[in-house]
């Protein structure tokens, strides 16, 4: 028996249903595929925000340990030279102290030959005697003050020297070249390259 169109049925209507429902299908396949995706991205967005913040962290970490090793050297470093300081202040102490104590040793062996001139004189009546004992203790008070290292500064006959004379008078000569000493007027001093007191001289100037 051949098959009969059915008079109720309307394949147009049939196929917009399956056309929908076609659509419908997709439309929830792709919301899901979105949705999945979405997961998907926000899953790695949290792993790359744990992984920078991993990163900073560690980052953070190095510095640290450098700082305080920096400031564990800076520290040692300022201990190291406090230390180094104070060890300077006392020995320049010591050695300020040694150079005293050696020269009051050195001057009492003068102060003792002065007290020794001094009971001599006593029931001396001669002039000369006098004087050749006073010689005698400035010849070892000059011996013992150059055993400290005291010198004293050439002058007279010399070029004037402005770090080793005071040219208290200028006198116009014709007998000394210009800018020579004439004579020395009260003696100067120096230690090794340290001039304690200059010379007091009067210079020679020209007579033009």
């Amino acid at each position: 028996m051949g098959h009969k169109n059915n008079p109720f049925k309307n394949d147009d209507l049939e196929n917009q249903i399956n056309e929908e429902a076609s659509v419908e299908e997709t439309a929830e396949e792709i919301k899901a595929d979105c949705e999945q995706s979405a997961k998907a991205d926000a899953k790695a967005a949290a792993e790359g925000t744990s992984n920078a913040s991993n990163q900073a962290k560690t980052k953070y970490d190095g510095l640290q340990k450098k700082f305080d090793a920096l400031n564990n050297q800076y520290l040692r470093l300022a201990a190291d030279f406090d230390n180094y300081r104070k060890r300077q202040e006392h020995e320049r102490e010591e050695l300020l102290k040694f150079g005293t104590e050696n020269a009051l040793k050195k001057m009492i062996e003068v102060l003792d030959n002065f007290e020794r001139g001094k009971k001599a004189l006593e029931s001396v009546e001669d002039c000369l005697k006098v004087k050749e004992s006073f010689d005698l203790v400035h010849k070892q008070t000059i011996e013992s003050l150059k055993k400290l290292g005291l010198e004293e500064i050439e002058a007279e006959g010399k070029e004037f020297d402005p770090n080793l004379h005071d040219a208290v008078m200028q006198t116009p000569s014709g007998e000394y070249p210009e800018h020579t000493v004439i004579n020395e007027l009260q003696k100067g001093y120096k230690m090794g390259d340290k001039v304690l007191r200059p010379a007091l001289v009067n210079v020679a100037t020209s007579q033009d």
